[in-house]
């Protein structure tokens, strides 16, 4: 055994002088070199790519020792002019592995910080991905933010070096956009000059009010036995077919068409069938008007249904949030903002964290429930410049209130209604 292992250990050591000499050694054979080089592709085929694309580049840069970094790097292909040494805005990436929604990009400089959009040159659509993770040095994991269909290794990819922007204004109203701020409906682009990132920090303590007003619903129940609270969170609890989006329904028909403010629908992960018929009430009731009169239109849809991505409907609640606080903090408005599902955004955001590889916690959800969840609700506050009043409908899985997407969401709001499937038979 122990001639065994000197035996091993004087083969090791030959074998790194040799793969030495190879690079550093213009004596070297070319019949030595080559048989060498096998050798080395056979123990380690990393380290021979390293020493290959090492040699190449130092090949090049002796034989043209006049060309300027910029025509280099351009012609290269590998990274792009960039404009923001922090966040390594304009620099261009490689797509080196795709599973499913999750996309691994390689930038040989200026890595992408969490949260930054990138997009994908030389693609049929517009394809945003959000970083969510870094592996590594000049390697970062992405959520995509549509489908992967058709994306190949080598793809370059654009590091936009800010988070995804969507449009925000009064140039929404009476529009259907998406996760990444594009208009779904059809009707041409939204031109705007105002642009929000979708990720931003909650109102400050001393920036909130705590003015309380009881907000009239028009539902006799509600308004008599537990009225709600204007610039407050109001949760509508229940399991699949009690009524939660109906309820939500009135609400809207009821307290939108009469509210003098402007409202946003967020449809988080629910059907499109309802998305597409809460948009033809609309119009028919003139919340939403179409042609010359757009412009007075009250209401603007932000979606991301069932079909999408988990990374959209993580997202997409976000989105439908940045547009409203626009209006609460640039315009002083009094917002109406609606989100049907709040569930769903805590289940794709389970979808994600499980694509990252995060350990689940409890009853299957992310380790990051309450995180998730926060970021959201901490925005939605009354301000001394406006006040966002949400409706919210709930899930409940299994008519279990004790699960821990409910239970966690009982702690930011601040009235529930739990609608009782008992009493829905009826």
């Amino acid at each position: 055994m122990a001639s065994r292992k000197i035996l091993s250990s004087l083969l090791r050591s030959s074998r790194r002088s040799v793969s030495k000499s190879t690079i550093t050694n213009p004596r070297i054979s070319p019949s030595s070199s080559s048989s060498t080089s096998s050798t080395i592709l056979r123990s380690s085929p990393l380290f021979l790519n390293r020493v290959a694309e090492y040699a190449t580049s130092a090949a090049a840069a002796a034989a043209a020792p006049t060309t300027t970094p910029s025509t280099s790097s351009a012609s290269s292909g590998h990274s792009g002019k960039i404009t923001d040494e922090f966040t390594g805005a304009g620099s261009i990436g490689q797509v080196c592995q795709v599973i499913g929604a999750v996309v691994d990009v390689r930038f040989t400089e200026g890595l992408p910080p969490i949260l930054t959009a990138l997009e994908v040159l030389d693609n049929s659509i517009r394809l945003v991905l959000e970083v969510a993770q870094h592996l590594g040095e000049n390697m970062v994991r992405t959520i995509a933010m549509d489908g992967t269909e058709g994306l190949v290794r080598g793809q370059k990819v654009l590091n936009t070096g800010s988070p995804i922007t969507v449009p925000v204004g009064r140039s929404t109203l009476g529009r259907i956009m998406n996760v990444i701020g594009e208009p779904i409906d059809h009707r041409g682009d939204i031109k705007t000059d105002h642009f929000l990132p979708i990720h931003r920090e909650a109102p400050s303590f001393v920036e909130q009010a705590t003015e309380q007003q009881i907000l009239v619903t028009g539902i006799k129940v509600v308004d008599l036995l537990a009225p709600y609270q204007r610039g407050g969170k109001i949760g509508l609890f229940g399991g699949a077919g009690v009524g939660k989006t109906v309820l939500i329904m009135e609400l809207i028909n009821n307290v939108a068409k009469a509210h003098g403010g402007f409202s946003v629908f967020a449809g988080v992960g629910e059907r499109t069938r309802e998305g597409n018929d809460l948009y033809r009430e609309m119009i028919e009731s003139g919340v939403i008007k179409l042609g010359e009169k757009r412009s007075e239109s009250k209401c603007a849809l932000v979606y991301g249904q069932m079909n999408e991505p988990p990374g959209a409907r993580a997202r997409v609640g976000l989105t439908g949030l940045t547009v409203a606080e626009h209006f609460r903090d640039a315009e002083g408005q009094d917002v109406l903002l609606f989100i049907d599902n709040i569930f769903r955004f805590t289940q794709a955001n389970s979808e994600v964290s499980a694509l990252l590889g995060r350990i689940p916690s409890a009853v299957g959800y992310q380790p990051t429930l309450a995180t998730d969840l926060g970021g959201l609700q901490e925005r939605i506050t009354t301000t001394k410049k406006g006040s966002i009043t949400s409706v919210q409908a709930i899930y409940v899985p299994a008519d279990d209130l004790t699960d821990p997407a409910p239970a966690t969401t009982f702690a930011h709001l601040d009235a529930t209604t739990v609608l009782s499937r008992q009493v829905s038979f009826y």
